[in-house]
């Protein structure tokens, strides 16, 4: 299994690197746009949510713990706007929507659940990741990063010998 050390670079068997190929920057790119879009956290779920077949408004947004009405539906008109999601207006009173994932929709799933899973398989490792930074991080446990420290003392400084207003 290949494992990309912080540099982006592939570490391919023992101490042998092979660099991975070069990707354009995403700020030029239209990719950026729709990453955007099914990057977002409730995106993530409404279409993991959408992948187990079609729903109604309310019971998605009964099953997505934390979504408001609201949020709900901006990513539903997002979703259904970028070709991701169909909505159908049945012509019944009260008035029945539901919501299903297209057919291009459907090919994010995959990867949408690997996310999840990935998530889900490493929550106790992030946790203790977070309290192990918070404890560095905590207050008078001192500066990690001695260049930090030398930039927070001579901005103090400098606070320190500004004039005061009216003075």
């Amino acid at each position: 299994m290949a494992v990309t050390d912080i540099d982006g670079v592939s570490q391919v068997g023992a101490g042998v690197s092979a660099p991975r190929p070069a990707r354009p920057p995403l700020s030029g790119c239209r990719a950026r746009e729709v990453l955007q879009r099914v990057g977002d956290k409730w995106s993530v779920m409404v279409i993991d949510r959408l992948g187990q077949g079609s729903h109604r408004f309310s019971e998605l947004r009964r099953n997505i713990e934390g979504i408001t009405g609201r949020m709900l539906t901006v990513t539903l008109r997002g979703l259904e706007r970028d070709g991701l999601v169909r909505r159908t207006i049945h012509p019944v009173i009260p008035p029945r929507v539901d919501y299903e994932l297209t057919a291009m929709g459907a090919t994010l799933l995959h990867t949408i659940e690997q996310l999840i899973d990935w998530a889900d398989g490493h929550v106790a490792d992030i946790h203790a990741a977070q309290a192990a930074y918070d404890a560095r991080h905590a207050p008078g446990a001192g500066p990690d990063d001695p260049e930090i420290a030398a930039c927070e003392a001579a901005d103090q400084e400098c606070d320190d010998d500004a004039p005061v207003a009216g003075g």
